[in-house]
C-alpha cells in the first residue's frame, strides 16, 4: 500500500482516527461503505487519501446525507494512480460510476469536485483550492492544515505516528 488513507470520524464524544485499507475497492460507493463501517455514531467522517506526494483526495460522509462528497486535488493523478481514479471517476460521472468509454485519455492537472466540503469545518472552498495549488505544499501538509482547522490534528498525528 503506497497510499496513506486516514478516516477521521466526529462523534458526539469528539474525533477518532483510523487508517483505512482501500485495496480492492472498485468504486467510491465501496470506499464510502468502508468508511461508514468504521464508526456508526459518527456525525461526520472525513477520509483523506494521499499517495506519493502527488495528489490529495477527500471524501466526506455526513450522517444526514445519502451520498458522499468528494474532492481531488489533481485530476491528472487518476491517469497514474488507481486509488485516485476511484475518486475522480465518481466526480466526473457519478451516474455511471465509471468514466464514459468515449472519454479521451488524460485529464488536466486541476482540482476536481466539491471544494466546499470542508467549509463548515474551517476551510473554505477558496482556501482549500489555494492550499492544494500552492507551489511546494505537499498533500500531507494540506491534510495537516485542514485537520488543524477542523480540530482533529492531534488524532491525525497520533495515527501517523502509529
Amino acid at each position: 500500500m503506497s497510499y496513506f488513507a486516514a478516516a477521521l470520524a466526529r462523534t458526539p464524544d469528539g474525533w477518532t482516527a483510523r487508517e483505512l485499507d482501500l485495496d480492492g475497492a472498485a468504486d467510491v460507493d465501496e470506499v464510502a461503505d468502508r468508511v461508514r463501517d468504521l464508526d456508526g455514531d459518527a456525525v461526520t467522517t472525513l477520509l483523506f487519501v494521499e499517495e506519493d506526494d502527488e495528489y490529495l483526495a477527500i471524501l466526506r460522509l455526513d450522517a444526514d446525507a445519502d451520498e458522499p462528497r468528494v474532492f481531488v486535488s489533481d485530476a491528472h493523478a487518476a491517469d497514474s494512480y488507481p486509488v485516485a481514479e476511484i475518486f475522480t471517476v465518481a466526480i466526473e460521472d457519478p451516474a455511471l460510476g465509471a468514466a464514459p468509454e468515449d472519454d479521451p485519455p488524460g485529464r488536466d492537472s486541476e482540482p476536481l469536485g466539491d471544494a466546499g466540503l470542508l467549509a463548515d469545518l474551517g476551510t473554505s472552498r477558496r482556501e482549500l483550492i489555494a492550499l492544494v495549488q500552492h507551489e511546494g505544499t505537499l498533500p500531507a501538509d494540506v491534510i495537516t492544515e485542514v485537520c488543524e482547522r477542523a480540530g482533529c490534528v492531534d488524532e491525525l498525528e497520533e495515527l501517523r505516528g502509529a
